[in-house]
């Protein structure tokens, strides 16, 4: 039978190494909506709003080694994405905090904008808009 849908949309949590730097990143440059801390037995938990999905960053008691970083540096989940309609000003955004850019802002099809930012983890941070 699969999977039943509790909601239209998918969570992701994250482990980072610098909480405040991760909380930087996803509400003051993203502007995602701080919800509330959990304490979980690995860890600080930050839930973060997005639309209705969620964004968990994980303030680990111990944090563990740093993988590769980039898009094609290992297989596994790789990128999250962020369907939005103001891909340009959120990209001016992150250049003016200093963000570095996996793959700049581009039309990759007609009427469809992508660009793809690192996160303070280097993990890969993709925001699509449809027009």
């Amino acid at each position: 039978m699969g999977m039943q849908a509790a909601k239209n949309c998918l969570d992701l949590g994250l482990v980072v190494r610098d909480i405040g730097a991760s909380l930087a990143f996803y509400t003051e440059v993203l502007g995602l909506k701080k919800i509330e801390i959990l304490p979980t037995p690995f860890g600080k938990l930050h839930r973060l709003a997005f639309g209705d999905s969620f964004v968990k960053l994980i303030d680990p008691k111990k944090v563990p080694d740093v993988g590769p970083k980039g898009l094609l540096a290992q297989l596994g989940f790789r990128y999250l994405t962020f369907q939005v309609t103001n891909i340009d000003e959120i990209c001016t955004d992150c250049e003016k905090a200093g963000v570095k850019f996996e793959m700049a802002k581009q039309e990759l099809m007609p009427g469809v904008k992508v660009a793809m930012v690192l996160d303070p983890d280097g993990n890969v941070v993709e925001f699509v808009q449809r027009s």
